[in-house]
């Protein structure tokens, strides 16, 4: 018997379109194949480059975060040692403060032996009971430990006016002081940090600049004006104890030393006193016809404020109406960057001018108090010299009578 068999009722596929098939497959296979390749290189690369840029992003980074600290450190050690120098300086100057006062007591005491020896005299009678050399020179040192006691009071009072300045500044300077350690602390925190740290965490909006944020240039002006006040304030003290100390010196060469030259001494006052007076009758005319001046420039000054005002009216009546746009129109372009930078040099003009206007008038008002007190000097200087004057006239018998 024959075997019979069954096939599949379908339509076979031909021997060369199999081996077509195969080959298409074949084909679409390697060109996937070199696809995957090349995506896996290129992924490969910027994987690459995305990691060395940010490894260089952070160690550019952490670099700019050490010179910082380096700088700030910089500054707070001068600034420390500007401080030391400081705090040196109000100990020596209430050394100098306490040894100053001291003398002043000395002085009371002189006044205390002055004033018993012209009680003392004044017991005398008779023809002796006269204004003889001893009761002049008695009366001179009373009246040089007076000025010497008022000389000394004052520079009393004013170291202990710089006394009270240096401790505010000691103050100030100690939290500069503070707020630079913060500061290093912080950054120092910075670079202890890295990428595999436990306390980083992303933020809402890290890159917000706060409204107090100051710039590097003001940081560092401040830094400068603060170490500059600190040396200009340590030379005004240093050069204050160099003037209590003169005055020291100055009264015990007083105490030991009187002047008896009395004639002598009464014509150089009068001539001192007429070169004083000149120099205040010149000062008095310069300073008139500077005050005429300066009237005329507040003048100009308030004509100047004055014509800033419609060019402000202009500008910012311009910004308002731009406000008005519609739609995508209302944009920051050039014009409306423009305006805003035309306000802001109107409002610094405005403000220079009116600052200057301010200090113009201050000097005038400063002018006229001067011409005030140039006024009252010259006063009290004429009268100076008819008093010295007339008694030096006086001494004219005193000298006739020593010559017969």
């Amino acid at each position: 018997m024959s075997i019979v068999t069954f096939e599949k009722p379908v339509p076979k596929v031909a021997k060369s379109d199999w081996y077509y098939k195969i080959t298409e497959l074949k084909e679409s296979c390697d060109e996937y194949r070199r696809y995957t390749f090349v995506l896996g290189n290129e992924s490969q690369k910027l994987r690459n480059n995305t990691d060395v840029t940010t490894y260089w992003s952070t160690h550019h980074t952490n670099s700019k975060i050490f010179d910082r600290r380096i700088e700030i450190t910089r500054w707070k050690y001068l600034i420390e040692l500007c401080y030391k120098n400081l705090q040196k300086e109000i100990k020596d100057l209430k050394i100098e403060k306490e040894k100053t006062e001291k003398f002043i007591e000395f002085l009371n005491l002189n006044f205390t032996v002055t004033n018993h020896c012209l009680s003392i005299r004044d017991e005398r009678g008779a023809t002796d009971l006269c204004h003889d050399i001893a009761s002049i020179e008695l009366k001179n040192e009373q009246t040089t430990l007076e000025k010497l006691k008022n000389l000394l009071s004052g520079v009393c009072q004013n170291a202990w006016e710089m006394i009270n300045k240096l401790e505010e500044l000691e103050i100030n300077v100690a939290k500069d002081l503070q707020k630079k350690n913060n500061t290093i602390n912080i950054d120092s925190k910075l670079l202890e940090m890295t990428k595999n740290s436990n306390n980083i965490t992303l933020k809402p909006d890290p890159l917000r600049v706060p409204k107090d944020f100051n710039t590097y240039e003001k940081w560092l002006q401040q830094c400068n004006d603060i170490k500059q006040r600190i040396e200009n304030e340590i030379l005004s003290s240093k050069k204050l104890r160099e003037t209590m100390f003169v005055p020291q010196i100055k009264t015990i060469n007083d105490l030991l030393a009187q002047n008896d030259k009395v004639n002598y001494s009464l014509r150089r006052r009068i001539y001192d006193t007429e070169r004083i007076k000149n120099e205040l009758e010149w000062q008095k005319w310069n300073m008139l016809t500077d005050k005429d001046k300066f009237l005329k420039e507040i003048e100009k000054l308030e004509n100047a404020l004055f014509e800033k005002l419609n060019p402000k009216m202009l500008v910012e009546t311009r910004c308002e109406e731009r406000l008005y746009r519609d739609g995508i129109e209302l944009c920051l372009d050039k014009t409306t960057v423009g305006l805003h930078k035309e306000h802001f040099q109107l409002n610094n003009t405005t403000k220079m001018l009116n600052d200057k206007l301010n200090q113009t008038k201050a000097l005038h008002n400063t002018l006229i108090e001067q011409i005030n007190v140039l006024d009252e000097q010259l006063k009290n200087k004429t009268h100076a010299l008819n008093v010295d004057q007339k008694c030096l006239q006086y001494r004219v018998q005193l000298d006739n009578r020593n010559c017969s």
